[in-house]
């Protein structure tokens, strides 16, 4: 199967794991775009959405899909949404799509983080794919000095800004054996709005899609 054959594969895996009567947080990218459309078939099931990015918000208002806003939200039974990488404690790294810091937000509200995503995204350690760090600007030289005495080498993001106005470091060259460790540290760092490692809001569960059909890995 290819790659968007399997995304749409776990996109529509996880209309399992929707509560019904119940709002849903969603979360940003190419695997999630197809979670999006799948939802679109049992919207009326659904009271709404909680979206971490304008992307998905516009996607999830053309399906004709209510969302609220995460201030006006004080719990989501169910959050789902992509990864880049995840391991086998279901440790992530997020970010890929510029919007890890709401994308953590929406998650915080959830009793349940869903990750979907193909099995080229799982990993024994996290690190290959370039970590993403949201930044205020005038940090981004110090952070990526704090990065290289780290062993890691990090470079703005070309011509990205979040949604919240700030730009996005990668940082390449990590080997993260101890993500919570690492998360911890990083956002302590000033100038980081927040880093792409999620392991403080790591997955419950992980859907995978494979060419034998999605498994499902419980964390």
């Amino acid at each position: 199967m290819k790659q968007e054959e399997l995304k749409a594969l776990v996109g529509r895996a996880a209309l399992a794991h929707v509560v019904r009567g119940e709002l849903v947080g969603v979360g940003t990218g190419s695997t999630v775009n197809h979670f999006i459309d799948a939802l679109a078939g049992i919207k009326g099931d659904i009271r709404g959405a909680v979206s971490s990015s304008v992307k998905s918000t516009e996607r999830l208002q053309a399906h004709g899909i209510a969302v609220f806003d995460a201030q006006d939200v004080q719990s989501l039974p169910v959050y789902i949404d992509g990864a880049d990488e995840i391991d086998g404690r279901g440790f992530m790294i997020k970010g890929g799509g510029a919007a890890l810091t709401r994308e953590k937000i929406v998650a915080d509200l959830a009793a349940r983080f869903v990750c979907i995503a193909d099995d080229s995204k799982k990993v024994p350690v996290l690190g290959a794919f370039p970590l993403p760090v949201e930044v205020i600007a005038m940090a981004a030289a110090q952070v990526s000095r704090r990065f290289a005495a780290l062993g890691g080498s990090a470079t703005l993001r070309a011509g990205v800004l979040t949604d919240n106005g700030n730009p996005i470091l990668d940082v390449r060259g990590l080997s993260i054996t101890d993500p919570l460790a690492m998360e911890t540290e990083v956002n302590q760092w000033p100038g980081v709005v927040t880093v792409g490692i999620f392991a403080r809001h790591k997955a419950s569960l992980c859907l995978l899609a494979t060419a034998q059909g999605v498994q499902t890995l419980v964390f």
